[in-house]
């Protein structure tokens, strides 16, 4: 009788337990996430890639006018229903002195890495970018051969390296970066699906200079902390979070809140 009595409370426990995590569930990630589509979809947006805008949206000046070295990171929302959870990010260059950009995307046609596909500043699908990091100077002229080698070193460098969800795709690309390099101090924005997933199977990974730790079940759920991260949960792909360090939330779908991340204007 003991035992009946106590497996039914256990049971009743775990009935408990499993509500309170779906509504939990639903109130953190699915109900930010459906607004943000509802948002999107009141917005007016191109038919297709051909009608998409992709020319430079004028945020950056012109290379040989800028003559110190120069690093900047930038994302934009992407197109089609996605785009109203999920951005895409890239990654720009300058050598001190240097006449031109050099722009870094991953995409999933053609050759995955692209050099200077577009220009470093354009829309993406007509969207905006937002600039993610702007560096200048000594020390970006000192971290530029490490990005460039991190970018050698990606894993998924060649064709057929892109799944476009859960990863690894631009994100995961631009992501691998900002690891391998975690002087650049940033990470990607809530919206960066795939900046999770980490690369070659990996479950953990702590930064070299052991400010940011991730947890990762093949970007599907994980969790991440840190001077960079603040506290973030990610749960399939839809990242909720905080950050103390530029004060602000991160909101499924609808992104951050805060002081970290600007419009690239």
């Amino acid at each position: 009788m003991f035992r009946a009595i106590v497996s039914t409370m256990h049971e009743i426990a775990q009935l408990k337990f499993a509500k309170r995590f779906v509504v939990a569930v639903f109130l953190i990630y699915l109900l930010p996430a459906l607004a943000s589509a509802g948002l999107w979809a009141m917005k007016e947006h191109p038919t297709g890639y051909r009608n998409a805008r992709w020319s430079s949206a004028g945020i950056l000046p012109e290379a040989k006018a800028d003559n110190p070295a120069a690093i900047y990171v930038y994302s934009a929302m992407t197109g089609g229903l996605k785009g109203s959870i999920a951005s895409h990010a890239w990654i720009v260059t300058k050598q001190e002195g240097a006449a031109r950009y050099e722009r870094y995307d991953k995409v999933g046609w053609g050759t995955p890495i692209r050099r200077n596909a577009y220009p470093p500043d354009a829309y993406w699908y007509s969207n905006m970018p937002r600039r993610v990091l702007e560096l200048h100077g000594e020390e970006a002229a000192r971290l530029i051969p490490k990005i460039e080698k991190a970018i050698e070193d990606y894993p998924y460098g060649e064709p057929g390296g892109y799944h476009i969800y859960p990863g690894p795709n631009s994100n995961t690309f631009v992501a691998h970066v900002l690891r391998s390099v975690p002087e650049l101090g940033v990470v990607l924005p809530p919206d960066a699906v795939g900046r999770d997933y980490l690369p070659n199977g990996a479950f953990i990974h702590v930064a070299d200079d052991w400010k940011d730790i991730s947890l990762s079940l093949g970007g599907l759920l994980g969790v991440s902390a840190g001077v960079r991260s603040g506290f973030e949960l990610n749960f399939l792909g839809l990242v909720a979070g905080f950050d103390v360090v530029n004060p602000g939330i991160k909101i499924p779908g609808l992104g951050y809140f805060g002081t970290g991340y600007q419009l690239g204007v």
